[in-house]
């Protein structure tokens, strides 16, 4: 197990310089720690075993799990909640003639159809959780790409509580030359991360809805059915077993010794499906959770387009300055200056802040009077 994680260490590295928020990493990191574990977690065969065994007479049983394994196994859904021992094998299996269904399309009187449902999905499960995983990343890709490492050059070595006076101030020096200079000129640089914020709630979103599909419809309402069966089971068939059964079937056609086409109907053990039931129950209270953070997160870059409200933001992040000097920058800052003031008082000490605070309020004034 700890071969697992450690294979995912380098993912769980806290950056040295944020220029991003807690929900931007909700995505891009723990979402994506937890995908890429589950994807290794679903291939290591050291603690979960084979992911199909089975059995059938005469034929050999690696044959017959390769072939069960591509060619897909299948249940009957609506006997998965028939009494297992008595009416069914195991919940969704039983012989194809227990279900006959009308047809009424055109047809005169009624035909069998057998009431199936192939599994395919389990094959894909480890490279759909990777990929998945490199969707959430994507926005953080794209916003490091855009942000071009601006953060880190106006903070380096001031986010140190620690550092030579005299480096200290050259660098002071320089975070405030930039910002004298390209005051008012950052709204692009800013807008690029509220749409990087729009793409991760747009993105999560979306992966609901491509997991049902990749799931033959199985995910939107799978959470509550769980849920709802986890405290009653007497109101209905459990839905785990509707979609990752722990046992299926699967038919095998060969030729006999006459040369006729005979029928192996095979009983196919599925252990990889219990740890898939788990991470799919997991997975969408996540995908939920992390879709109402993300709303909420929305609605507060909504909030932060009032000057007011910047200003309340600005000032809590820098305590220690002068709230006259904290208001005379909230009053001459646009939104993208807000922004990047907002993100070099996370990285940077606080006492440095103050003293950058200082700085820049006498270089704009300053400013004001030579233009």
């Amino acid at each position: 197990m700890f071969d697992v994680f450690g294979t995912i260490r380098q993912l769980l590295k806290i950056d040295q310089i944020r220029i991003d928020n807690v929900i931007f990493c909700l995505h891009y990191k723990a979402t994506m720690v937890i995908l890429v574990t589950f994807s290794l977690l679903v291939t290591n065969k050291q603690y979960f075993g084979d992911p199909i065994d089975c059995m059938v007479d005469a034929i050999n049983s690696h044959t017959i799990d390769m072939f069960c394994w591509i060619q897909s196994t299948y249940t009957i859904p609506s006997l998965t909640g028939a009494v297992v021992g008595e009416e069914v094998a195991h919940p969704g299996v039983s012989n194809h003639d227990v279900v006959r269904l009308p047809v009424i399309n055109g047809d005169d009187g009624a035909r069998e159809q057998y009431a199936t449902k192939h599994h395919k999905y389990y094959q894909w499960v480890t490279l759909f959780l990777f990929i998945q995983a490199g969707m959430f990343y994507f926005p953080r890709f794209l916003w490091k790409r855009m942000e071009g490492g601006r953060v880190k050059g106006l903070v380096t070595d001031l986010n140190l509580v620690a550092v030579a006076p005299e480096l200290r101030e050259q660098r002071m020096n320089f975070a405030v030359e930039y910002f004298g200079h390209y005051f008012n000129q950052h709204n692009i640089y800013a807008y690029q991360f509220f749409t990087c914020e729009v793409l991760n709630f747009i993105n999560v979103i979306g992966q609901m809805y491509l997991t049902d599909r990749f799931l033959d419809i199985g995910f939107i309402n799978y959470g509550p059915r769980v849920a709802q069966y986890s405290m009653d089971s007497s109101i209905g068939h459990d839905p785990m077993d509707e979609i990752f059964p722990k046992v299926a079937k699967c038919t095998f056609h060969k030729f006999g010794p006459s040369g006729t086409i005979m029928r192996h109907d095979a009983l196919c053990v599925l252990p990889v499906n219990i740890l898939n039931q788990k991470i799919y129950t997991f997975l969408w209270f996540w995908f939920v959770l992390l879709a109402i953070i993300s709303a909420f997160g929305l609605l507060y870059r909504l909030a932060t387009f009032a000057s007011g409200f910047r200003h309340l933001l600005l000032r809590s992040r820098s305590r220690l300055a002068s709230v006259d000097k904290v208001a005379a920058i909230s009053r001459r800052c646009l939104i993208g200056d807000w922004f990047i003031l907002n993100l070099i008082a996370k990285n940077m000490d606080a006492f440095a802040f103050r003293d950058f605070i200082n700085d820049l309020t006498a270089k704009l004034v300053e400013k004001e009077h030579l233009s």
